[in-house]
């Protein structure tokens, strides 16, 4: 049988297609089959023991035949421990989901504060280099910055002691060292967010599924109201910005 998708003689599209997610929860259903399949989960179990006790009739002593009897509910206690254990299940998902999206929030104030912080130092890192080659500029054309520097030596000693300081200050900032690191640690955390970000979609890609298997988890989730969780999305500034022209 030839394959349904051919990747060598099937339609393409050289437009390409932009992918987006669908910002809408998909409201978990069922229909009159699963009330059906849970009524007979409870009757089934009876049936053996009637066939038995009003059929055959076999010479056994009562207990055994009430021994039959109480087994008719065992698939019923079954499916009670199935639906159960369900629960359960999408509540620990849905912690997983909680724990997945804090993470991000994580990452994502580490970051903001990094920045903060990077701002803070390339502003005074850039006054400390107008300050610096101001008054370089200054010494060198022999006038002082207030205009009070004389062509002298002793003028010159006067202004090269005054720009000391800077010199001197430059180093102990570390102002360009610091701003390095600090983009560093934002490469890092921006790989880390997008960690995070596929984990999230991970755990709702799990639970999005997990609540469409029929029979328990489905008949579960519809019970209680589950809907489809909505994956990271990207906003339309960020995707029109992946197809910027940076260099």
């Amino acid at each position: 049988m030839a394959n349904p998708l051919d990747e060598v003689t099937g339609p393409v599209n050289d437009g390409g297609r932009e992918v987006r997610v669908i910002e809408k929860q998909l409201p978990v259903t069922v229909g009159v089959g699963s009330t059906i399949f849970e009524v007979l989960i409870w009757i089934v179990g009876f049936i053996p023991g009637a066939v038995i006790t009003f059929g055959a009739k076999p010479p056994w002593e009562s207990w055994v035949y009430a021994l039959i009897w109480c087994a008719g509910i065992l698939p019923g206690v079954i499916y009670l421990l199935m639906k159960v254990a369900a629960q359960n299940y999408f509540q620990r998902l849905q912690q997983r989901i909680q724990a997945s999206a804090s993470t991000i929030g994580n990452y994502q104030e580490q970051r903001f504060q990094i920045l903060k912080n990077v701002a803070a130092l390339v502003e005074r890192s850039i006054k400390l280099d107008k300050e610096v080659m101001t008054a370089v500029a200054a010494y060198r054309g022999g006038t002082a910055p207030d205009a009070h520097l004389s062509s002298d030596e002793a003028a010159l000693n006067r202004g090269f002691a005054s720009l000391v300081p800077h010199i001197e200050a430059y180093p102990e900032l570390k102002a360009h060292a610091q701003i390095a690191e600090a983009m560093r640690q934002n490469s890092y955390l921006q790989r880390e967010i997008t960690a995070a970000r596929d984990l999230y979609n991970q755990v709702v890609l799990m639970w999005n599924t997990e609540i469409y298997k029929w029979p328990v988890n489905q008949i579960v989730a519809a019970r209680a109201g589950y809907t489809t969780r909505i994956p990271f999305s990207v906003s339309s500034e960020a995707i029109e910005g992946s197809r910027s022209t940076f260099f």
